[in-house]
This record gives structure tokens, C-alpha cells and sequence, in this order.
């Protein structure tokens, strides 16, 4: 009896050690490649079932690709989740048949060349291919009668009859197929071509199933699908079409009234508003004046960026009101709106609304996105598919306020050193958001190109600033950008290092930046013109050269339209005066470039352009990091896990005092895929 006594209280003794050291797991980059985050959400016609897609990391000795995206329903009634499909698929833009029997999605299945609409029964049991076309499909719509199909793609180009004897030229931007929109009759299979010469980049139906609302451009380039949709009317019978409104700028999503007899639309304020920050109501039998249209967010401070209806007379919208995000309705006959998510719940970019439910994607800072259901009191959670991260410490994460040298208050979100001490001054990395229309959300802010847990746990400040020119503050707050690049709204972040450092939080001379896009312009100007105040900069598809930059990337109307305002021949010295490149010359800040060299947004010589001239001209070490086939942003895994560790590898050696600041740290990364596998 002694001995089991004895035994027993070895084990527990053993269960509370090892419950206190798991609980005590601190976060690495290889954690990252295990978080299984939610994507999709969607809520079948008689309002049982969510459909979701959950996003899971492909493993790094497997073939290179995406991650996965699985497929799986909850039931609402019974909590009960059933797998759809799962393992080595890519399952996109869920949809229901209006019986609630099958679920639709696109992917690629079996041999398919091309991604098909397929549908599959609640049980998972049976799947099966609705389109055959022979070209991906882009999008699609199930007309509510249930008859017919709604999808775009492009035509078919059967290649050369030299192509097999190397003659593959191609003739860059000319001759790239439209978008075109097709309905399929389900039942006979039969395919009819709705529109040509034009291209469609979103459509949807009425209840009615009579007509169909669609954003449409005159090409199918990047540049178009961002400045130039317009919105049209089809009438699904006799495929006339009508444009309804001349909407400036860009445009998101569209949304008929259930009877069908208006449309709700998010959209740019202004041709020269970088950020669908409002939305509109128009009626669907004539064209609307745009200037004339009431603007239902006037004077609100944040930025729309979905909309629904709740019943005829009452719209829905989501926002980002700062570092949060809001649900709100309001009825077409007021002025004021009613908010029935709170700020500082949780954070999500997109919802699915049916029958007084919301379900959508959502985050916090305690966890990535999970399944959420809303029934407009209650907030649900309902999936856990990381519950290993309980075991892991998490650094403090504040939003925090501070006021800009000429007075306009902002925001940022703050990390602290995992085991901050009170009074004592750290390192801190500056993330800098891209766009520059992106937000920081106070949400979850972890991920291979945000440090956020990561730089933390290894005692960095993570400062993550909401400078001017960016979302979620209001049209004016963006246009302050307007022409001014790198001016105010850079100061915005110079004045949240400053209000750090006077707090004594931070210590001066060890203060880095790093960020993607826009994010990477940022830290190349901070590396260059700023030199005197950042100890390691990280320089991520970046510019360097606003002139050749303008000249290079697929969205130059964009850069016009919402960012200068002005052609480069109209002030050649303005736009150079904003090039990092201008400023190389005795530049002392070490800087970390990278960059894909398939990028078509920010071309990759912009970070060979300032790789040599921060070699010819700077004083301090750079180093220049190519990804093979990857483009504006890493997408596949070994190359995200190599970003994450080289640049902590690049904040470690010139923040924390660990390495010579005239010398460069290992040039090899130890992968060490062990950690990973375990």
C-alpha cells in the first residue's frame, strides 16, 4: 500500500510539473506552421448548418504548393462537426443549393487541369463535379431557384503550333482573355455566354433569380480590377445589361435587397479615397447619379468593408473603427446607425448573414481566426482548433494612444517583452503595416511576416502603429495621405517611437523597423533618409524608386488615383525627393532586404536598386535575399519559415548587442526542421 501511495503521488507530482512547464511553452517561428486558422464561413438556406474551410499548414518535406484548405459543416443544433474533405485538397467560395442538401465550393479534384464547381452531401460521402469548363473557374453564383449556375472564366486559348518547338513569346499585357460571365443549366448541363469584351470580377444574384448585379471592368489586368469596376444590371432572361451608377474608385461588395428592388454597395468615397471606407443604396430599376447618392456613413470615423441586408428597409455593415471591428445596421430611412457587435470583441473580414445569424472567421489576441456564430446578442465560439496554444505564455499585447507633433490622435497596438520588467528599457522592432490603407486590428497579430508573439518572447518591444493614410479613422484621416508620401504619415511613426522612448519604455539606440510593400518602403526610408535613428531595418518587398517603382508595377492607375495625384513628368523632383535611394549615400542603419522575384506589385529590382546603392554608398552592412518564385508576399512555407527566422536572426544581432554592427550575422540559416516535426 505504501508503495501504490507512493506511486501515486509521483504522478501527480510528475502531472503538475509537466502542467506547469507546458504552460510555460514560449513562442518560436516554428509555431507559426502549426496554427490551423478558420477562412471561409457560410450558413446553409434553412439556417442548421455553417459550412467552413479550415486553412492547415502543409508540411515542410512535402512538396512545395499552398496549404491546404479543408472542408468541414457545423451543425447548429448539435455542436456536431463532420468532416467534408480533408488531407492534400484546396477548398474555396463555399455556397449552398437552396434546398440546404449539398454544399458547393471550387477546388481541383481527382485529374482535373483546371479548378471545377463541385458539390458534396452533408456527410461527405458523396461528391461530385457540376462545371466542366476548360478554363478555371474564377467565381460562381447558384441562382436561388436552383435551375442554373452563374460563373466566371476566362475563354480557352489552344497554344501555338510552334509553342512545342520553344517559340513561347509572350506579348506582355495585350490579347489576356476576359472574365466572362456564363450561366449553366444545371439540369441539361448547357452553357450560354452572357458577356464579352469586358470583364466581370464579381456578380451576384437576386432572390428573385431574375437579375443579376456585377462589378465590371473593360480589362482583365490587376490595375482595372482595382480602379475601374462599374456596376451593371443584367437581366438574366434577355442578358441586356444596364450600368446603375458611375461608383468612383474602388468598389467591394454588392448586396440586393431581398426584394430585389435595391442594392447596397461598399465603395470608395472618391476616385482619390484609397480605402472602401462607405456605403451606398441605390434602386435597381435606373441609373443613379453617384454625387447625388446619400452616403450613410457620413461622419462616421472608421471604414466600412462589407455589406448586407437585414430586411428591406435595413442594412448591415461591417467596419474597422480603429483597432477594432464593429457589426452595425441601420435603417435606409435614418441617419443613425445601431451598433450590435461592440468594438473590442473580436475581429474578422468578412461575415455571411442569414436569418438573424452571422457567421464568420474571427480573431482575438488570445487565438487565430475560429468558426464564430452571432445571433445579434449572443457571441458563440464555436471551433477550438488550436488549443495547444494554452500551454504557451503570451507576452501583454495594449492598444495604446498617443498624439502626433501637430495634434492628431492616433493608435497602435503594443507588445511587451515576454518577461518585461518594470523600469527597465528594451529593444524594440516597429512593424509597419502596408497599403498604406491597412489597419493594425487588435486581434491576432502573429504570423511569419508580423513578430508580434515572436519577437516578444524574445525580449522585443513590437510596436505596430496606425499612421494616417491607412483605414479604420475615416476618409479624412486617409487622404492626409494624398500626395504627401512618406511626410505626415510617416512622422506618425516618429512620433510613436518618441512617445515609447519618453515613457521609458524603450531604449533609443536599439530601435528597428521592418515591414512588407508599403510597409518595406517605410523601412527602406527609415534605413536611408532616417539613418540616425534606427539600429536594423528589414526591407520587404519594398520600394526603393518611386519613379522606376511607378514604372514597373501592375497598378499604376491605383499609385496615380489614391497616392500622388500626379505623373512622374509633371514632378520629377517630388517623386524622387520620396526615394529611399536618394538618401543611401553614408546611410549607417544595417539593412536586411527581401524580396520575391516574381513579384508584379513592387519589381524586384527595387530592392536590387537599393541593395546597390546602400553597398556603393552606405556605411553599414546589407544584405539582399532573393525567393525564388514568390511574388508580392510569400506563400509557400520554407520560404515564410526563412523570412521569419533571418529576420529575428537580423533584429537579434544589431538590437541586443549580439553581434558586431559592422559585420553581417550568419549568412546560413539552421532550419533545423526537427524543432518543427516535434
Amino acid at each position: 500500500m505504501r508503495f501504490i501511495k507512493y506511486a501515486l503521488q509521483l504522478i501527480l507530482f510528475v502531472t503538475i510539473v509537466s502542467s506547469v512547464q507546458a504552460q510555460n511553452k514560449t513562442w518560436n517561428s516554428y509555431d507559426l506552421f502549426k496554427i490551423r486558422s478558420t477562412v471561409e464561413a457560410k450558413i446553409s438556406p434553412d439556417g442548421e448548418h455553417i459550412a467552413f474551410t479550415l486553412s492547415v499548414p502543409r508540411p515542410f518535406r512535402e512538396s512545395q504548393g499552398n496549404d491546404y484548405r479543408e472542408l468541414y459543416v457545423y451543425g447548429l443544433n448539435t455542436g456536431r462537426i463532420t468532416e467534408i474533405l480533408t488531407g492534400d485538397v484546396f477548398v474555396s467560395s463555399l455556397r449552398w443549393s437552396p434546398d440546404s442538401e449539398n454544399i458547393l465550393f471550387l477546388a481541383k479534384l481527382n485529374d482535373d487541369k483546371v479548378t471545377q464547381v463541385y458539390k458534396s452531401n452533408l456527410e461527405g460521402d458523396h461528391t461530385e463535379v457540376i462545371t466542366k469548363s476548360s478554363t478555371s473557374i474564377l467565381e460562381y453564383e447558384i441562382n436561388p431557384n436552383g435551375g442554373s449556375i452563374g460563373y466566371t472564366a476566362t475563354e480557352f486559348s489552344p497554344p501555338s503550333d510552334y509553342a512545342e518547338l520553344g517559340f513561347a513569346q509572350e506579348v506582355f499585357e495585350e490579347k489576356i482573355p476576359h472574365r466572362n460571365l456564363y450561366i449553366q443549366n444545371i439540369e441539361t448541363g448547357n452553357v450560354e455566354k452572357i458577356t464579352s469584351d469586358r470583364s466581370v470580377f464579381d456578380f451576384i444574384w437576386n432572390d428573385q433569380g431574375t437579375k443579376i448585379a456585377a462589378a465590371i471592368a473593360p480589362e482583365n489586368l490587376v490595375d482595372h480590377s482595382y480602379m475601374f469596376k462599374r456596376i451593371f444590371i443584367i437581366d438574366a432572361s434577355t442578358k441586356e445589361s444596364m450600368k446603375l451608377v458611375e461608383n468612383p474608385g474602388k468598389l467591394g461588395n454588392l448586396a440586393f435587397s431581398p426584394d430585389g428592388s435595391k442594392l447596397a454597395f461598399a465603395s470608395a468615397s472618391a476616385r482619390n479615397d484609397a480605402v472602401i471606407s462607405s456605403y451606398f443604396v441605390i434602386p435597381t430599376n435606373k441609373k443613379s447619379e453617384f454625387a447625388k447618392l446619400k452616403k450613410y456613413s457620413k461622419g462616421f470615423k472608421g471604414s466600412v468593408f462589407e455589406v448586407d441586408w437585414k430586411d428591406n428597409q435595413t442594412v448591415l455593415f461591417a467596419a474597422n473603427e480603429g483597432v477594432n471591428v464593429t457589426l452595425s445596421e441601420q435603417s435606409i430611412n435614418s441617419d443613425n446607425r445601431k451598433i450590435i457587435l461592440e468594438p473590442g470583441k473580436v475581429v474578422f473580414s468578412a461575415f455571411d448573414f442569414h436569418d438573424g445569424m452571422f457567421a464568420f472567421s474571427g480573431n482575438t489576441p488570445k487565438h487565430p481566426n475560429e468558426l464564430f456564430g452571432f445571433d445579434g446578442q449572443k457571441l458563440m465560439r464555436l471551433t477550438k482548433h488550436n488549443d495547444w496554444i494554452s500551454n504557451y505564455k503570451f507576452a501583454k499585447q495594449e492598444i495604446i494612444s498617443y498624439k502626433a507633433k501637430d495634434g492628431l490622435d492616433l493608435e497602435g497596438i503594443l507588445f511587451y517583452p515576454l518577461n518585461y520588467e518594470n523600469g527597465k528599457k528594451y529593444p524594440l522592432i516597429t512593424y509597419i503595416h502596408g497599403g498604406p490603407e491597412a489597419v493594425n486590428s487588435n486581434g491576432w497579430q502573429t504570423a511569419y511576416n508580423r513578430w508580434g508573439q515572436v519577437a516578444a518572447a524574445q525580449g522585443f518591444f513590437v510596436f505596430m502603429p496606425n499612421y494616417r493614410s491607412g483605414s479604420g479613422y475615416g476618409v479624412d484621416f486617409t487622404l492626409e495621405g494624398l500626395g504627401d508620401l512618406a511626410g505626415k504619415e510617416y512622422t506618425d511613426v516618429l512620433d510613436g517611437i518618441d512617445f515609447l522612448i519618453n515613457k521609458g519604455l524603450v531604449n533609443k539606440n536599439k530601435v528597428g523597423v521592418g515591414g512588407g510593400s508599403y510597409g518595406g518602403y517605410f523601412s527602406a526610408w527609415s534605413a536611408t533618409k532616417h539613418s540616425e535613428r534606427f539600429a536594423a531595418a528589414v526591407v520587404f518587398v519594398g520600394i526603393s524608386n518611386q519613379i522606376s517603382k511607378r514604372n514597373t508595377t501592375d497598378i499604376p492607375y491605383e499609385d496615380y488615383y489614391v497616392h500622388w495625384g500626379i505623373w512622374n513628368y509633371e514632378d520629377f523632383e517630388k517623386v524622387y525627393d520620396r526615394s529611399p535611394v536618394k538618401y543611401t549615400k553614408d546611410a549607417k542603419t544595417p539593412t536586411l532586404i527581401l524580396h520575391g522575384t516574381a513579384d508584379p506589385r513592387v519589381h524586384p529590382s527595387q530592392s536590387l536598386e537599393l541593395y546597390r546603392s546602400l553597398k556603393m554608398h552606405g556605411k553599414a552592412p546589407v544584405r539582399l535575399v532573393w525567393y525564388p518564385g514568390e511574388g508580392h508576399g510569400n506563400r509557400k512555407n520554407p520560404a515564410r519559415l526563412d523570412y521569419s527566422l533571418r529576420t529575428m536572426q537580423w533584429f537579434n544581432y544589431y538590437l541586443k548587442g549580439e553581434g558586431d554592427p559592422d559585420q553581417k550575422p550568419n549568412i546560413e540559416i539552421d532550419y533545423n526542421l526537427n524543432i518543427y516535426d516535434h
